[in-house]
């Protein structure tokens, strides 16, 4: 039993000197550079493409209600990817500061030109590039509570509505757009409520011009 085992001698005994398949070695270098090029990606996916250009621009630091003053505070600069930004962003706080927001807005969301009252929220609600945008009260301070940003309007005038008899009603603007309604002043529900309104400059003129002196409505479209 001893001379059978003699003969294979240690070299044949010793599994360091068996030799492996070849394909054994293709799939383990497969894996590792897998794994390599997994690692790769994942360190690319955080570090993000060094080649992306990058905009500093404005964003809401807190969320924001509609009608808000903007303050310095409100406002916070970051980067953002170029080419993921969304058209009118706001790089310059000049623009914002005191500039009362026209819509609510999110924390971190970005400020765009029409995000605020202006020239451009002006054009955009009203179609034309000399439109204006008006504050009025109305007569009956029930209708601004169902009034929402957007809504077409038409814009109504009564004469004399103090009177023993209220004069007739005139039309002042058509098809004039909603672009922001007042909150209440308090917090005891007060009525005292602004609605800004966007037309073109004549009917602007006329509607400014008569909420001095008229009781205002509006009719919906």
């Amino acid at each position: 039993m001893m001379r059978s085992f003699a003969g294979l001698g240690p070299s044949r005994l010793n599994p360091s000197g068996w030799h492996r398949p070849a394909w054994i070695d293709t799939v383990l270098a497969r894996r590792v550079l897998a794994a390599g090029l997994t690692v790769v990606a994942a360190v690319l996916f955080i570090r993000g493409d060094p080649a992306t250009h990058h905009t500093v621009v404005l964003v809401a630091s807190r969320d924001l209600a509609p009608g808000r003053s903007i303050e310095a505070d409100d406002v916070r600069s970051v980067p953002r990817p170029t080419s993921t930004l969304p058209v009118g962003a706001v790089t310059d706080s000049a623009t914002l500061i005191g500039a009362a927001l026209a819509g609510a807005i999110r924390q971190g969301e970005i400020f765009t030109d029409l995000r605020v009252v202006g020239a451009r929220l002006a054009t955009a609600a009203s179609g034309t590039s000399e439109a204006r945008i008006v504050p009025i009260r109305l007569a009956d301070t029930a209708v601004a509570d169902i009034l929402r940003a957007g809504d077409r309007v038409d814009v109504i005038a009564a004469d004399d509505v103090q009177g023993p008899r209220p004069g007739p009603a005139r039309v002042l603007a058509t098809d004039a757009a909603v672009v922001l309604v007042s909150g209440p002043e308090d917090g005891h529900g007060a009525t005292d409520r602004v609605v800004l309104v966007a037309m073109d400059t004549d009917h602007a003129t006329a509607v400014a011009a008569a909420s001095l002196r008229n009781a205002l409505t509006v009719v919906f479209h």
